[in-house]
């Protein structure tokens, strides 16, 4: 969709440089209001600038028209160049050079003459049967219905379009997946309220029997669409959609998603392993005292957990909440240094409070459910066993990790332990404050 893209960006900046050159006009000698009208009586004999919510051209402009508004209407003449951008936009007059349009609803009317080249984006384009554009036509639109004529030649890049016109040059389109879609509401209850007709155009590409081609037909769509006989003069070319690779999910094979789940399985065991080994060295008291817990106070360390759990995030609360509240008070008694002394305090405490909930929640929970599963396992099969400094650690962090690898479900016991592990530490901690003040 390079093409579209393309188009887009050159629409985007007439836009732009349409609201840049309208905005100073004004000032000068365009015409503002909430409806403007040029009578068909009347001629004007310059460029016309108009910034309306309501705009009808029923005279004879003589340079170029540029004008923005929410309705905008054609019926008289133009003959310099247009420049539209509104809601919905209606040529039914001539335009005896460009047309540049943008908008949500555009509409060439059956006795619209287009002396140039046309250019138009928006949500809906319509020409109707009558309509005549002498030059080109570049379309970038949701969708395109063009049964009028045109001498040049055709460059689309929209959702869906429909040929049922003379087209004198080549057509090249863009268009959207002819299935998406399909059978859906129409694009105009998409649309706000406008009294212009918008066309219900199927998805895709589709070419009626009366339309004819002189030039070449080049489509880019999913697959290959039925032609009438003798519509198209000239060569037709289906190209298949540049799809970006990135944004296509492969679902992997069975195979490859077995590995998958294995590698993952191995790789939080070795881990867990490692930081098992690693406490059971530097703290093995500690590591004990949580094994003791989880095993005699079990259902006590699964509700301390939930508490230990909401704690923490109640603690950060009441941390953000000293910070702002201190640095505002003492920063209005214009004491910054203690403002400052405040806020970078409870800046390290929200860290050291993360650091070690995250290490709490990834290892040490886990590590702890593990080993004492490993010991209970073993002192039932080999009580000797259970009794040694690695195998329990080792056996437990495999059977959790594979528990915690099971899909749909894995997520409850990787849960339980960290809740159950959460409220061993919450219980060692509470005794420890408990044991000190006395004291």
């Amino acid at each position: 969709m390079k093409t579209t893209f393309r188009f887009l960006a050159i629409f985007s900046l007439l836009a732009i440089l349409t609201l840049t050159i309208a905005a100073p006009a004004q000032a000068f000698d365009g015409r503002s209001g909430e409806t403007v009208v040029i009578k068909a009586d009347e001629v004007i004999n310059d460029d016309v600038y108009v910034s309306a919510s309501n705009f009808t051209l029923n005279g004879t402009i003589k340079g170029d028209l540029i004008v923005a508004g929410s309705v905008i209407t054609i019926n008289g003449t133009v003959e310099g160049d247009l420049i539209a951008a509104g809601q919905s936009i209606v040529i039914n007059g001539t335009v005896m050079d460009d047309a540049r349009i943008a908008g949500a609803v555009l509409q060439i009317g059956d006795k619209a003459n287009i002396g140039d080249d046309l250019i138009s984006a928006g949500a809906s384009l319509e020409a109707k049967d009558g309509s005549k554009v002498g030059g080109e036509l570049l379309v970038v639109a949701a969708q395109a219905l063009l049964a009028g004529e045109v001498t040049g030649d055709v460059l689309a890049g929209v959702g869906a379009l429909d040929l049922r016109g003379q087209f004198g040059g080549d057509v090249k389109a863009e268009v959207g997946d002819p299935n998406q879609d399909a059978g859906g509401p129409p694009i105009s209850m998409f649309m706000p309220q406008s009294e212009v007709s918008i066309p219900n155009v199927t998805p895709g590409l589709s070419i009626a029997e009366g339309a004819k081609i002189k030039g070449n037909l080049e489509y880019t769509q999913i697959k290959d669409i039925k032609i009438p006989a003798n519509v198209v003069g000239g060569k037709v070319t289906r190209n298949e959609p540049v799809v970006d690779p990135s944004t296509v999910e492969v679902k992997p094979t069975p195979a490859q998603a077995a590995m998958t789940w294995t590698f993952n399985l191995l790789r939080t065991a070795a881990t867990l392993i490692i930081f098992g080994l690693l406490l059971g060295w530097l703290a093995p008291a500690f590591m004990k005292t949580l094994m003791e817990k989880v095993q005699t106070k079990t259902a006590a360390s699964l509700g301390w957990g939930f508490v230990a759990y909401a704690a923490f995030f109640f603690a950060i609360l009441v941390i953000v909440v000293v910070m702002v509240v201190g640095g505002l008070l003492f920063g209005v008694l214009s004491l910054g240094g203690i403002s400052a002394t405040i806020i970078w305090i409870g800046i390290l405490a929200i860290f050291a409070l993360a650091v070690g909930f995250a290490l709490a929640t990834a290892f040490i929970t886990k590590i702890v459910v593990a080993w004492l599963s490993g010991k209970l396992i073993l002192s039932r099969v080999n009580p000797a066993m259970a009794e040694n400094k690695f195998v329990p650690l080792i056996l437990g962090v495999v059977v959790l990790a594979v528990l915690m690898a099971i899909p749909y479900i894995g997520w409850i016991f990787s849960l339980l332990a960290i809740i159950i592990g959460l409220g061993a530490i919450w219980i060692w901690g509470n005794e420890i404050w408990q044991a000190r003040k006395p004291a």
